[in-house]
């Protein structure tokens, strides 16, 4: 059985760092599995599954030097792979207005209750410091149908004052 580790990177961001924690990790003779890495705000985050033959606590140590000299935060979790086991979506949501305090957790409650499976959040604030924007974009499976979900839109819209769309995802297209 092959060992695979959840790998969080968080600093602050600056060219390179990819390429300088993917070097370390081929080092260590590691085989890069699925990854996701973005910038937010001025910091940059990095989670990537890893096969690697040593042990956590080896690979920690190994880290911690290339992670100190680039001033990143890192944590390591021992994980399955499944890889090649994908959920495809089958609708993807935009949500945006006033920034306000709990945007997030009423969208995502109101779309749990219509049995949205969220397979993907990415979201910005936009706008400027006096008018912010808050923008959600949201992929999933619409477990109990498109209709119901699309209803809890239109009532999380009304009750807090935000625009809300939906756009059903055709994955058999081509």
């Amino acid at each position: 059985m092959e060992n695979w580790l959840m790998l969080t990177l968080v600093g602050k961001d600056r060219p390179g760092i990819v390429a300088e924690v993917s070097h370390a990790l081929f080092n260590m003779k590691g085989n890069l599995g699925e990854a996701s890495m973005t910038r937010l705000g001025g910091n940059f985050t990095i989670m990537l599954m890893v096969s690697i033959p040593e042990k956590k606590s080896a690979v920690a140590e190994k880290l911690r030097p290339l992670c100190d000299k680039l001033k990143l935060f890192f944590h390591l979790d021992e994980v399955e792979a499944d890889l090649h086991h994908h959920i495809e979506p089958d609708v993807r949501i935009s949500i945006h207005g006033a920034d306000q305090a709990g945007i997030v957790a009423h969208a995502t409650s109101a779309l749990f209750k219509a049995g949205l499976n969220i397979l993907n959040l990415e979201s910005d604030v936009g706008g400027n410091p006096e008018n912010p924007v808050y923008i959600m974009h949201i992929e999933g499976v619409a477990g109990k149908g498109l209709d119901t979900v699309d209803k809890a839109l239109q009532t999380l819209a009304r009750e807090n004052n935000v625009v809300a769309s939906m756009t059903p995802i055709d994955t058999m297209v081509g």
